[in-house]
């Protein structure tokens, strides 16, 4: 998969830390990072005539930050120092989401509820792993897990429910090397989950078309 994360700003040495975000006012500018949203499915995709809202998904404290983390150990988290990610990963995960989901051309109207769009259906998230992690072998890794829940707002129901996993290794310690591996672990996760959003949906819609009074 091609490079497709963007560095905004360029600062100096790349070090762990687990300290509070510096003063950005006393130093050079931190290193921005964002990732791609999924822009290829395949055919087997339905083509829907249903409304989407994605939620922003929920998240642990550690997750829920702009900062890149990586985890020496199982009971550790540390962050890179100098670098970040443009957004929350919460936030920038939801419009990875969105991005996706409008890439398949398959869907009427995909958005945030803030818009106000009328929804036939929810899709509720919990980002559970996003994190670069130590192996044993002294490699790293890095680990995306997210929890998908298709909700029937008008049904008052959750109609299916999923968890997708994508582990991806990293070719060094650097952290470019490391956000190419976020870039390829969340787009397998993306892939995944709108693939299947779609299917799910449109197989309860047609078990139960007509759910607005």
């Amino acid at each position: 998969m091609a490079t497709r994360f963007v560095t905004v700003a360029i600062a100096g040495a790349l070090t762990l830390s687990a300290c509070a975000l510096p003063d950005l006012g006393s130093g050079p500018p931190p290193d921005l990072y964002v990732l791609s949203p999924k822009s290829t499915f395949a055919d087997d995709i339905p083509m829907v005539t249903w409304q989407l809202v994605v939620e922003e998904p929920s998240t642990a404290k550690g997750i829920d930050t702009d900062r890149i983390a990586i985890a020496p150990s199982p009971l550790e988290v540390k962050y890179f120092g100098g670098s970040r990610w443009a957004d929350r990963a919460p936030r920038m995960m939801q419009q990875l989401l969105i991005q996706s989901f409008e890439n398949t051309k398959k869907i009427v109207s995909v958005g945030r509820q803030s818009i106000g769009l009328r929804s036939d259906f929810v899709l509720k998230t919990e980002l559970r792993e996003f994190q670069a992690e130590k192996t044993p072998e002294g490699g790293t890794i890095v680990r995306v897990r997210m929890n998908v829940k298709l909700v029937r707002p008008a049904l008052g129901q959750i109609v299916a429910s999923e968890s997708f996993e994508s582990v991806k290794p990293a070719e060094s310690e650097s952290v470019p090397d490391i956000v190419q591996s976020f870039d390829d672990a969340v787009g397998a996760v993306l892939k995944r989950s709108v693939t299947w959003t779609m299917k799910a949906g449109e197989e309860n819609m047609k078990k139960q078309p007509k759910a607005w009074n």
